[in-house]
């Protein structure tokens, strides 16, 4: 049982550390504030250092620290704060947020993020990007039905030429790293095997839902942000929602899994079923995502007993 953690609010340029036996301490967040913190933790008997997962600015930390020994884990920012509220910690500074980060994974028994291996960070780096760029590409097309100067026109397609290359290029690295990893490469092959699922729904599943395959239906579609919240007191049945989860990864299978029942009639029937029952669009656009990622969980699962992993 780790006993002493220590919480870490990380900004663009701190690490705000807390620990209970040494209080508190204030890093850069670069290579040598990381190896203080790591230092300054592991003296005062730190087991396990926690932080919030930051829009990427903790990923040197989180990745450093490791390397440096000292285990670490991610918890959710959402999740802290309604901690902090629910004890009644309504102020917000870094050294409260610190605190706060301690003492949520205290309580939850938060265990070690294992951290990614080179190829996953790859993976995901250039996933990440691919959708970025492709994302561009969309608005920049929009643009063209407005545009009527021909300056402005040029300067459009110009653009637009750029982004096809870059996509082109991305699209190719990533099919390389698959290519090289043989775990990958059959979990490509299985995924690929549902009408309609093609590289870019592979690369999504691949580099942000890498536990596909290796967790229980219901927890990959909660992972992913698509499983029904629960919501009853008493006699009162609340409707249920989804909540939180891997946007991305949401965000694909909703596109895809309307590709996938024009291909498939148990999914075409399973949707036209819903609809029958005065379901709400979303609702039913939201079930069928679900039952298409508890499909390709349930191949990749097989996938993978199959190669021993």
């Amino acid at each position: 049982m780790i006993e002493t953690i220590c919480g870490v609010d990380v900004s663009k340029a701190w690490l705000d550390g807390w620990i209970e036996a040494g209080g508190y301490r204030r890093f850069a967040n670069d290579e040598a504030g990381i190896a203080a913190l790591a230092d300054w933790a592991g003296r005062h008997g730190a087991g396990l250092v926690v932080m919030e997962s930051s829009g990427g600015l903790e990923q040197d930390a989180f990745l450093a620290l490791w390397r440096a020994g000292m285990p670490c884990a991610l918890t959710n920012p959402r999740a802290v704060r309604h901690f902090a509220e629910a004890m009644g910690r309504l102020e917000k500074t870094d050294r409260i947020d610190a605190e706060v980060i301690a003492c949520f994974a205290a309580a939850r028994r938060l265990r070690p993020t294992p951290p990614p291996c080179d190829e996953q960070q790859r993976l995901s780096a250039l996933s990440a990007r691919l959708r970025q760029v492709t994302g561009d590409l969309t608005v920049q097309k929009q643009r063209l039905h407005s545009t009527r100067d021909p300056l402005a026109l040029a300067s459009l397609k110009e653009t637009i030429a750029f982004f096809n290359t870059q996509a082109k290029a991305l699209a190719r690295e990533i099919a390389g790293l698959i290519e090289h990893d043989p775990v990958w490469t059959a979990l490509d092959r299985t995924l690929r095997s549902v009408k309609g699922v093609a590289d870019r729904t592979v690369a999504t599943l691949l580099a942000e839902l890498p536990e596909i395959g290796t967790l229980s239906n219901k927890a990959i579609a909660k992972l992913a942000g698509l499983a029904p919240i629960a919501n009853d007191s008493g006699k009162r049945s609340g409707a249920r929602s989804i909540r939180g989860g891997r946007s991305s990864v949401r965000s694909i299978l909703f596109l895809v899994a309307d590709i996938v029942r024009k291909f498939d009639p148990a999914m075409a029937e399973f949707r036209q079923r819903l609809l029958d029952q005065g379901k709400p669009k979303m609702v039913v656009r939201i079930a069928l995502a679900r039952k298409l990622l508890v499909r390709l969980n349930a191949k990749a699962r097989e996938t993978r007993a199959e190669i021993g992993q």
